[in-house]
């Protein structure tokens, strides 16, 4: 059957939808036989993608809503679509009452229909949005949990309060980190609780390739490798069981950039990430 992987965030907008396609855009094609994983938007308070893509919202969550009732469910692939950075993957509507019942039906009414029959195993990337009521349910239900958070005091702080309800989701759960910040892994650790920590960089041609803005390809050719798709292959590896890929032929300072680290950064924060 299926493995489940949950993104979510505690509050605000920090980025889940774009952390989950660039997961899945990464995902490792050593395991689940080759085949891609899917990517679903199922966040009750309403799809992004759609309008970002310029998409239609069906086939999409609606659609896997309505399957979810039959005795013999639709394949999950049939409700995706491939999005233009070759990320497959189900889209909900922006209305928020739409979403909200699809959600519900989703993770309560017949949640099996996400991990299919016992030869699947194609990965599911499930993108909740910020962590709510409706999406309790699909996250309980998951594998592993990812919880996006910025890395301002005020996001992490907001962490903090939910972690006893964290741990109650997940045995173990990923910190996934958007954008700057300026407390080194070790002391976030320690105070959050969480072992598992990767921090996903600023990259301005990133975003715009996951946001739309952008056709140009999300992998570039030849030598030059950006921080933050490091980053985001050390997290898919990770959620897939596997070995973290390294770059061959590096060594020294250059091991260390295309691992994603700035040294100046770490000299400004005073310590490493």
């Amino acid at each position: 059957m299926r493995k489940l992987v949950a993104f979510a965030s505690v509050k605000g907008s920090p980025g889940v939808t774009s952390s989950t396609l660039l997961t899945a855009a990464v995902w490792p094609a050593s395991v689940d036989r080759g085949v891609r994983p899917i990517v679903i938007e199922a966040d009750a308070a309403g799809g992004d993608l759609a309008a970002r893509f310029s998409y239609s919202y069906t086939p999409g969550l609606l659609d896997l809503a309505a399957s979810a009732r039959l005795p013999q469910p639709e394949p999950l692939a049939s409700t995706a679509q491939e999005l233009p950075c070759g990320v497959r993957t189900v889209i909900s509507p922006a209305d928020t009452d739409q979403c909200t019942e699809a959600v519900r039906l989703v993770a309560g009414y017949r949640a099996a229909v996400l991990r299919g029959d016992p030869d699947y195993r194609d990965t599911v990337l499930v993108d909740t949005g910020q962590l709510s009521g409706e999406s309790v349910p699909l996250v309980a239900a998951a594998d592993e949990l990812v919880v996006v958070s910025r890395g301002g005091a005020d996001a992490l702080a907001h962490v903090f309060t939910r972690r006893e309800q964290l741990n109650e989701l997940a045995s173990s759960w990923t910190l996934a980190v958007v954008g700057g910040c300026p407390y080194p892994r070790e002391e976030i650790a320690a105070t959050l609780d969480v072992e598992r920590i990767v921090f996903l960089p600023w990259d301005v041609r990133s975003a715009a390739v996951l946001c739309g803005r952008s056709l140009k390809p999300l992998r570039p050719r030849g030598f030059a490798r950006r921080p933050l798709l490091t980053a985001a292959e050390r997290l898919a590896a990770q959620l897939a069981g596997v070995a973290i890929p390294e770059r061959p032929g590096l060594g020294g300072s250059l091991a260390r950039l295309s691992a994603g680290r700035n040294p100046v950064a770490e000299l400004v924060s005073g310590g490493s990430r």
